[in-house]
């Protein structure tokens, strides 16, 4: 009898899947023509949970209820609903998943907050689960509009019921309450929750799979309070195995993607797997991007012939997104970067420019003194939630540059038009893998315990140029800083007649040391040149390079540094 069941259920998966369901395929990820499928996906984090350092509230408010206690007393509870409302209308709208499908991505992880569905248990009444219309309003708008772009949209637990791990921003977890791993009445309500989201989409093929509980992070019987040294994880293997017998009750259609402990990696106890349908996550921060640091991944995935998925990662340079991205594809390994949108977001590919008068909220929440008028104070938030629509964002073009194009070819690309004669901005650099289109010493993030900070300016690009804001008269807005001998940047440029230029540079120092030189197709096209200090590095100086030969039409030129200690603002290609 036992058999014939499991028969019958995967002939009823079998025909589901055939009408277009992503699905396991032995150790693949298939659609519902049985092609394998690679996921390239971007995490929509801080539309439904609000962690701190996306809005530079991190160091004294990370958690978004510790957020939302702060914006309360400054501008009270109606206002405060109101910014709330404004913040997530604008935080994902249809013109942001048209432009996620023309940049390439074919994937979204929504990271869902459970109490925009359904309330906490202390609002509840006699332990009843109510519903809440906010949370799946917000879920069908992205399915319609994921539907219309071609996009399969992947169901992420971010923030469960009562809070799944010590590292409070994740999940929102109040250690006042009892947590998820605390609180029968929290785990009840989290399994109510999938069975919703279970009979509301169980037919939708644009559904691409439910990750069960983002990054569990709590000791159950061991000392690392982030679960990182147990053994057994016990109560997160029932947890997963009951949530997925209840979805199963109701859809036979959708895969379920499970996770580890210690924010997604530790699966030990949580094998062997109970369903035909699944795929195991795991998260990569801050590491090399070698085979060695997914062995353990590719291990299950033979062990256990079940797919496996890289559901977050990111927060790193362009020249570790591509390292990545190809590591994971070079494995048939599908992927979803993080996150989408940020104040001030150097490594993603869009950022959220920051409301002017927004640091003197952030300077009172976080050092106290005289209080922001409350009318003040709204209108910054309100332009901060303003400021978070499409058409206000920044788009990092080196950022989707990398993660898409890059990963194909070393091949190099402008990054903007350059006619010579003419001036060339040093950070308008080509756009390209380190090693072809610049030459940079720290280019990424390898260590989790030592930041390595790759952009040492933090502005304008995330390769491993060093670029901050420049004082000049004369500027696009930035400079090329904290040079060091023998690194590099190349231009393209568009040359109009062939001939002889003087090239003008424009640079800053307080030490001796600057030189450089120009070359095309590895040959020099110009003298070394040493670059005296002028005084300061916000003291700016014009030299004169002469007697360059450039070539008509397309030409490549790398500016050499053969000693650093200086800035640099442009080269302006003059002809004789």
């Amino acid at each position: 009898m036992k058999k014939i069941i499991v028969i019958s259920f995967l002939c009823i998966a079998a025909a589901s899947f055939g009408q277009g369901f992503l699905h396991r395929d032995g150790q693949n990820i298939v659609d519902g023509n049985g092609k394998n499928i690679v996921l390239r996906g971007l995490g929509l984090g801080g539309w439904m949970v609000q962690e701190g350092y996306m809005i530079q509230t991190g160091g004294f408010a990370g958690s978004q209820y510790k957020i939302k206690q702060k914006i309360t007393d400054l501008i009270g509870k109606e206002a405060t609903d109101e910014f709330y409302k404004a913040y997530k209308t604008n935080g994902i709208t249809k013109r942001d998943i048209d432009s996620l499908a023309a940049w390439g991505f074919n994937s979204i992880r929504l990271p869902m907050h459970y109490n925009l569905y359904t309330p906490a248990i202390e609002n509840e009444k006699d332990g009843q689960t109510t519903w809440l219309e906010e949370g799946f309003k917000m879920t069908d708008d992205l399915v319609k509009w994921c539907a219309a772009s071609k996009i399969h949209l992947i169901l992420d637990l971010h923030a469960a019921p009562g809070g799944q791990g010590k590292d409070a921003a994740i999940s929102d977890y109040d250690d006042s309450k009892p947590s998820l791993w605390e609180s029968t009445a929290n785990q009840d309500k989290m399994t109510a929750f999938w069975e919703k989201l279970a009979e509301r989409y169980k037919d939708n093929p644009w559904i691409g799979g439910y990750d069960i509980i983002n990054e569990p992070n709590w000791n159950f019987t061991e000392a690392n309070i982030n679960g990182c040294d147990e053994a057994l994880n016990a109560p997160l293997r029932a947890l997963q195995l009951r949530i997925t017998k209840a979805i199963r009750a109701i859809d036979t259609n959708h895969l379920i993607i499970i996770e580890g402990n210690c924010w997604g990696n530790n699966y030990n106890g949580i094998f062997p797997l109970w369903d035909e349908n699944m795929a195991l996550s795991f998260h990569k921060y801050w590491n090399k991007n070698d085979t060695a640091s997914i062995q353990t991944m590719l291990n299950y995935r033979t062990q256990y012939n079940v797919p496996i998925w890289l559901g977050e990662s990111g927060e790193n340079s362009n020249v570790w997104f591509e390292e990545a991205i190809s590591l994971m594809e070079s494995n048939n390994i599908g992927w979803a970067f993080w996150p989408m949108k940020k104040i001030e977001n150097l490594a993603g590919v869009t950022s959220v420019t920051k409301p002017a008068g927004y640091d003197k909220l952030l300077n009172y929440w976080k050092k106290g003194g005289e209080k922001p008028k409350t009318d003040f104070a709204k209108k910054v938030l309100m332009q901060m939630a303003a400021n978070y629509k499409m058409e206000h964002l920044t788009i990092r073009q080196d950022v989707i540059d990398a993660m898409f194009r890059q990963v194909k070819t070393n091949d190099t690309k402008k990054y903007k038009n350059h006619q010579l004669p003419g001036r060339v901005y040093a950070t308008e650099f080509d756009l390209g893998q380190n090693g072809y289109a610049y030459s940079d010493n720290d280019v990424a993030n390898y260590n989790g315990t030592k930041f390595t900070q790759w952009n040492k300016g933090g502005k304008m690009r995330n390769d491993g140029v060093d670029i901050e804001s420049c004082t000049d008269i004369n500027t696009n807005g930035f400079q090329v800083s904290f040079i060091e001998d023998k690194e590099w940047l190349q231009f393209t440029a568009d040359v109009k007649e062939e001939g002889s230029f003087d090239v003008e540079i424009r640079y800053s120092s307080e030490k001796a040391g600057g030189k450089l030189y120009l070359e095309q197709d590895n040959v020099r096209i110009s003298e070394s040149i040493v670059l005296p200090v002028s005084g300061g590095l916000k003291t700016w100086k014009t030299v004169l390079l002469k007697n360059v030969i450039l070539k008509k039409g397309i030409n490549k030129i790398r500016v050499n540094f053969e000693g650093g200690n200086f800035n640099l603002n442009f080269l302006e290609f003059k002809k004789h």
